[in-house]
């Protein structure tokens, strides 16, 4: 059973209090404001408090080396010794086989990338190419001359090839 006279739950007491924090000093409203969200975790007790806070600092500790391993360069991937010196070396000697393994398949991965922006950009190119050409197509005297028609026709307006 906890005594304490102001408790951690939205009561007109607790929000006043919030927003007079918030008033006089911005950090004492929010210190006020996670004390009504999470006091019930701590019961009231120090004790736990402190069991709360050591539950989420070995939370943290446990999860720090968990996704380093493959992007470092030092060879400990984040793990610590096993205690059998055989079992380390296989484990060391499978990680260097992955890791390899994982560095082929990015160069793979580079080189299709590569291949995927060459193809795109011929692609591309023969795209540009084919409107180019309907475009020439399509304006006046931009045609190459047929063979019927005479380079000295007057109807030409200055429009057909200066040849």
């Amino acid at each position: 059973m906890t005594t304490a006279i102001i408790k951690p739950q939205w009561s007109p007491l607790t929000i006043a209090l919030m927003v007079l924090g918030f008033i006089v000093f911005w950090p004492l409203g929010l210190a006020v404001l996670g004390y009504i969200l999470w006091g019930e975790k701590f019961g009231g007790s120090p004790e736990k408090a402190q069991a709360y806070f050591n539950k989420g600092k070995a939370w943290c500790s446990s999860n720090k080396h968990a996704h380093r391993g493959w992007h470092n360069n030092h060879r400990s991937y984040g793990m610590n010794s096993s205690g059998n010196a055989a079992f380390d070396d296989y484990r060391a000697e499978q990680l260097k086989r992955l890791e390899e393994e994982r560095a082929r398949l990015d160069a793979e991965i580079d080189a299709f990338h590569e291949y995927m922006a060459n193809l795109n950009k011929a692609k591309d190119r023969e795209e540009f190419d084919r409107f180019m050409n309907e475009r020439r197509g399509s304006r006046q005297g931009y045609t190459e001359p047929k063979p019927d028609q005479n380079n000295g026709d007057q109807n030409n307006n200055g429009w057909g090839n200066n040849g």
